[in-house]
């Protein structure tokens, strides 16, 4: 079939994780046509759990209040999820199972590695992908795919431009993940604005993924290079032993980080005082006031007895994004996968959304969606919101 061209137009929370698992908000199974088979992939297992799990449970709330209302159009929703563990390959199996399921539409995958890998499969059979969280430019290259969240280009200048805006960091060092798509394309376009900006980088420190553990290295150039800033694009696994090894030498620069820090006081046996101060890059805060805010964390507190992420938020939105596509574009359930695809593709170039993390948002022909991430401190275990909208 031709595809559409985009240039051109915890029972239920722990069960699922762990096999392939089909529900309408934990229950009503339709056995039927009249359903939206929803597929999921993320990391529910391993180190990135954290991010994996936010997006289920985000996801699954959302499913469970649009079933609660009576689905979309009278059609209720089964959100199937598969576990990943932030491996490729993994996500490449979890897409092949959710396909033999009948999977319609894809939420994910969560993060960009896996996301890459997968949207090849999803571009040959034109399946509709919506990741909540995966940035990376790469992760959304098909026609196919979109995203909710802000991209790597996106975060690497606008931290860039955040530092040049305050001031802080008058001597700046970087430390990144050379072998992670993630890491390397936010390093990439930071450098560049940098540079355009004038911010005097004072050391570039690159690690892999086979040296993920000791960074007393990298740390001590920073440190000789009398850094005051450090910027740590990549996930917070690995900055929680930044902050850790840092304080072990004596170093106290300000620690600055994008979207994948959320979940560093999630760590098991994380010192929550070494995160004092630490920035990054968001699109939510469960701290914040506004209604849409408050509302969801309230749900979210009394379904699952847990404090939201932006990972959960997103998802949260991402299940909202799908419905408006569907009553936008008219596709019914019984329509071929690939048709379906190529509806919701043309209505995401059409529709405005809001939502939780979402305001006003809309879609480009390039999948990318018009946000823009505040600024996190933490202080006291407690994330506040330093900067609203850049």
């Amino acid at each position: 079939m031709k595809k559409f061209k985009r240039f051109t137009s915890y029972f239920c929370a722990a069960v699922m994780v762990f096999s392939v698992l089909s529900m309408t908000a934990c229950g009503n199974d339709s056995g039927g046509d009249e359903v939206w088979r929803i597929g999921g992939i993320g990391p529910t297992t391993g180190g990135a759990a954290f991010f994996g799990q936010a997006v289920y449970n985000g996801a699954l709330l959302a499913v469970e209040e649009i079933n609660a209302a009576g689905g979309i159009n009278g059609v209720p929703i089964e959100l199937n999820f598969q576990d990943d563990e932030h491996n490729a390959e993994f996500s490449v199996n979890a897409y092949n199972a959710l396909k033999d399921w009948g999977m319609q539409i894809l939420l994910g995958p969560v993060t960009s590695t896996p996301a890459i890998a997968v949207n090849v499969e999803a571009e040959e059979d034109n399946v509709f992908m919506l990741t909540p969280s995966a940035t990376a430019i790469a992760a959304i290259a098909p026609p196919n795919a979109f995203r909710v969240c802000f991209s790597d280009p996106m975060q690497g200048t606008v931290s860039a431009r955040y530092m040049h805006m305050t001031g802080i960091g008058e001597r700046i060092a970087i430390i990144f993940d050379s072998s992670d798509a993630y890491s390397s394309g936010i390093t990439e376009f930071f450098l560049a604005e940098a540079d355009a900006l004038g911010l005097n980088i004072v050391a570039q420190e690159a690690f892999t993924e086979a040296n993920r553990t000791d960074f007393t290295v990298h740390l001590r150039i920073a440190m000789e290079a009398d850094a005051d800033l450090v910027f740590l694009p990549f996930y917070y696994q690995e900055a929680a032993l930044v902050l850790h090894q840092a304080r072990d030498m004596g170093f106290s620069p300000v620690f600055f980080s994008c979207d994948g820090m959320d979940g560093i006081l999630s760590v098991d046996g994380f010192d929550a005082s070494l995160a004092d101060g630490v920035k990054f890059l968001a699109p939510f805060a469960a701290t914040a006031e506004d209604e849409a805010t408050v509302n969801f964390v309230a749900a979210f507190e009394a379904r699952f007895d847990d404090i939201p992420s932006q990972f959960a938020a997103n998802a949260y939105d991402a299940i909202f994004v799908m419905k408006e596509a569907i009553l936008h574009s008219g596709v019914t359930p019984d329509m071929d996968t690939a048709d379906i695809g190529d509806a919701l593709i043309a209505a995401m170039l059409q529709i405005t959304v809001n939502g939780v993390t979402l305001h006003n948002a809309t879609w480009g022909a390039d999948g990318e969606v018009n946000r823009e991430p505040m600024v996190i401190e933490i202080r006291n275990g407690i994330y506040h919101i330093v900067y609203p909208i850049l």
